[in-house]
């Protein structure tokens, strides 16, 4: 699974370095910070929305779409995909780490 993220990122920066006419990702990269963090914006609106509707196959779509444009962010930000991997990995060796809940979060 992390070969096709980082397969996926290659293409993303290579889109980037090389732009190519009629590339949505090159669209994104001409358009800028603003519009990409739009689309991502947008993004994560569509997959709570199909996430509470319930329908699996309309989630996966979104969650796909989200991913792709949280990567042509970090690929703007120049962020590299295995500084996110390693900060996942080194989170998922943490034992215990379920946070405190503060006492307002259980009166919500």
């Amino acid at each position: 699974m992390d070969n096709t993220l980082q397969q996926l990122y290659n293409v993303i920066l290579d889109r980037k370095a090389h732009p190519q006419e009629g590339s949505y990702t090159c669209y994104l990269f001409e358009k800028g910070l603003d519009k990409i963090l739009k689309k991502v914006g947008e993004e994560s609106a569509e997959t709570i929305i199909a996430a509470k509707n319930g329908a699996q196959s309309d989630t996966v779509g979104e969650i796909s779409d989200l991913i792709y444009h949280l990567l042509v962010m970090m690929a703007e930000q120049k962020i590299p995909l295995s500084a996110v991997m390693e900060e996942l990995d080194r989170r998922s060796q943490k034992i215990g780490n379920l946070k405190q809940f503060h006492i307002s979060d259980h009166e919500s």
